[in-house]
């Protein structure tokens, strides 16, 4: 292969790479806010043509999964930098809720039932970098007695992932704004945390 040929190649991977790279970015843009849209537009987003999203994502599914990833790789990095070690846990449990509820009204995809087909393994790996790092936090608390100990971790994490759903249900059905929702959310999983008062 001449020197040219590896050249030409090289620069082809280059611009297919910054081809698919451009529809992601659009694709985490349109359908992160806007689940419904359709490829058309995310093509229109991108610069690109529709033929030439199938060529990097062969089918609507494998374009959600690769936004799902991306966003999901966004939020673990603004859980790291709320630094859930510092502090109480009290007040990390609120910065981790503030944190995810700003996330969630940034991709209301996340909320979407579109998002629900995805295969229940394949989501609970994506969702393990996060779920940990709330269930050392709930260890955490619960060893500072600030948690019910009486609680399983595990319940209170899966407890604490349904009202979030909750949450974005009762905005979706515009029964409660996204500030509503997001202040009972606060409110409702500080009273499940929240250890029991002992007397004497």
């Amino acid at each position: 292969m001449s020197e040219k040929t590896g050249e030409g190649r090289r620069r082809r991977r280059a611009d297919a790479h910054r081809s698919a790279a451009a529809v992601l970015d659009a694709a985490v843009r349109v359908l992160g806010r806007r689940p419904e849209a359709g490829l058309e537009e995310v093509a229109t987003a991108a610069g690109v043509t529709r033929q030439t999203v199938y060529a990097h994502f062969p089918s609507r599914r494998v374009l959600l999964d690769a936004v799902m990833d991306r966003i999901t790789a966004e939020v673990v990095a603004a859980i790291v930098a709320a630094d859930l070690d510092a502090g109480s846990a009290a007040d990390a449990l609120m910065r981790w809720l503030d944190t995810s509820w700003r996330i969630f009204e940034r991709y209301p995809l996340l909320m979407h039932p579109s998002v629900a087909v995805t295969d229940p393994a394949e989501s609970r790996e994506r969702h393990r970098p996060i779920n940990d790092r709330l269930h050392r936090l709930i260890c955490r608390g619960q060893d500072t007695g600030e948690f019910d100990r009486v609680l399983s971790p595990a319940w209170l994490l899966t407890a604490t992932m349904a009202l979030g759903h909750a949450a974005g249900d009762e905005v979706a059905a515009g029964r409660l704004t996204s500030a509503q929702a997001g202040a009972a959310l606060r409110r409702s999983v500080l009273r499940l945390y929240r250890a029991p008062r002992t007397d004497g």
